[in-house]
């Protein structure tokens, strides 16, 4: 009995050993036949689709901003009058600049061909110069704006990816063009990132299958065609807006490829891997890599494309400025806020809004019409934009309701502010057919540590509806 005992237990141990060795043994090899697959249709894919995605979010944040600039009533208003004082115009550019943190900021005028930019006026553009190209070929085009990649005018040795925005005045026609500029070394920084955390080899190659861009890794040729074991898939790559594959490079063996095409840029973004550094981080920690990275690759896809899809989103609903009068809407000012917000907490300024509203503007409406009220609305968008800063931002926040921005500023400097706004449109602005003035009630507040728009504005409110029970053309502190 007890030998059969002894018996038993030596062949469930054998088995058990034996099962279990060989499961892991099955699975490394079946891990070893599947990972050409996952590297090329998940892992690199993956790393690519991040870098993208970085990109995209800074192409998009830099058309935003040269939106505003375009759209701005400042540049518009400066250009109409005959570009009498170029320092207005450069100290504008130079805030954009500091306020947005760019590598550049410019503006072209059609009429005098001037190319302004924070260090002044930096030359005039001309059809015979083939720098500038970009300039006539941006005036010709149907779109708005165009991002491309090209040597900054400031810093010829500097390249630059520069979103080039259209500058039109209020009936439409062409007078120049604006727009920021970041230097490609923000794209290098995030190679560099990506390769120090994946081991992966990542470069940017141009149409002609030149490398344009890459990490401090790479000692290969300038050119995929001379790259050994790659050159014949030259072809493929370029042909094509996205491909994955492998090849034998002499000396490194086998090597899995992903590329796609980044068409802001009209670059290929190539990410490369060595299938031998894969197979030793697969033999050290087998299950546990795997079931880390299919986790973590998961959770980063998932993350990745719902903020990926929040912002195409946003960007297909956005619409920067309120089209009747010229200011900024709501989702400018919602943008803008929490910009001022972050910069006002990292230099410890304040930040203050003023709620503006017509006195009796239904009145108006219901006694003249509504083209006398959009009437009055542009005509009292002209005379506050004439009694603000430059940094300060008018919004339309809905029917005669505006909205102001303003950073760096109290509660106390808002409140002057909004004194002189309503001194300006007493004294300006008629009632239609009536020698009688228009009048507005405000509602300043000043926004706390970590406050909410909402919560602001809600303040704001409280002080307008005060200064309009006060008796309005008044205004409150919230």
């Amino acid at each position: 009995m007890q030998r059969n005992k002894l018996l038993f237990a030596t062949v469930l141990t054998i088995l058990l050993t034996a099962g279990f060795v060989a499961t892991s043994v099955i699975g490394y090899f079946i891990a070893e036949d599947s990972l050409e697959k996952q590297i090329a249709e998940e892992t690199l894919p993956l790393t690519s689709d991040n870098i993208f995605s970085e990109i995209e979010r800074d192409l998009l944040r830099s058309i935003l901003i040269s939106s505003l600039m375009a759209h701005d009533t400042f540049v518009r208003d400066w250009v109409v009058d005959g570009e009498e004082d170029p320092e207005a115009i450069i100290r504008y550019l130079a805030e954009i600049q500091r306020k947005y943190e760019t590598t550049t900021a410019f503006f072209v005028s059609e009429a005098s061909r001037r190319y302004y930019h924070p260090d002044g006026v930096l030359k005039t553009v001309s059809r015979e110069d083939s720098g500038d190209a970009w300039y006539f070929r941006a005036r010709e085009m149907s779109e708005p704006y165009e991002i491309n990649i090209d040597h900054d005018t400031a810093e010829p040795s500097r390249l630059s990816i520069f979103v080039n925005y259209r500058v039109e005045d209020e009936a439409g026609d062409y007078i120049g063009v604006t727009g920021i500029g970041l230097a490609v070394e923000t794209v290098a920084e995030l190679i560099e990132s990506y390769q120090r955390r994946y081991g992966r080899s990542i470069y940017f190659i141009n149409r002609e299958g030149e490398i344009t861009l890459r990490g401090s890794g790479y000692d290969g040729p300038t050119s995929i065609q001379d790259r050994p074991g790659l050159a014949r898939h030259a072809t493929r790559i370029l042909t094509n807006p996205s491909t994955e594959f492998g090849y034998v490079r002499p000396g490194d063996g086998k090597v899995y490829v992903n590329t796609r095409l980044i068409p802001e840029l009209d670059w290929f973004l190539v990410v490369e891997q060595r299938e031998s550094s894969a197979n030793a981080r697969l033999l050290s920690t087998l299950i546990v890599n795997i079931l880390l990275a299919l986790g973590v690759a998961a959770l980063v896809l998932l993350t990745g494309g719902w903020t990926l899809r929040n912002y195409q989103r946003r960007l297909e609903t956005m619409a920067t400025t309120d089209h009747l009068t010229g200011a900024g809407n709501r989702e400018a000012l919602e943008v803008l806020f929490e910009q001022a917000q972050r910069f006002g907490r990292r230099h410890d300024q304040p930040v203050s809004i003023i709620n503006l509203d017509i006195d009796r503007f239904k009145t108006i409406n219901d006694r003249h019409g509504h083209q006398a009220g959009d009437r009055v609305l542009r005509e009292l968008v002209d005379t506050v934009s004439s009694q603000i800063r430059e940094a300060d931002t008018l919004c339309r926040w809905g029917g005669d309701e505006f909205v102001i921005l303003l950073p760096d500023a109290t509660a106390e400097h808002a409140r002057l502010t909004a004194e002189r706004i309503r001194e300006a449109v007493a004294q300006r602005n008629r009632l239609p057919e009536s020698e009688q003035t228009l009048t507005v009630s405000q509602g300043v507040a000043q926004c706390r540590p970590g406050e909410s728009l909402d919560s602001l504005l809600h303040r704001a409110d409280q002080a307008l509806y005060q200064a309009k029970r006060d008796g309005r053309n008044r205004l409150a502190v919230g």
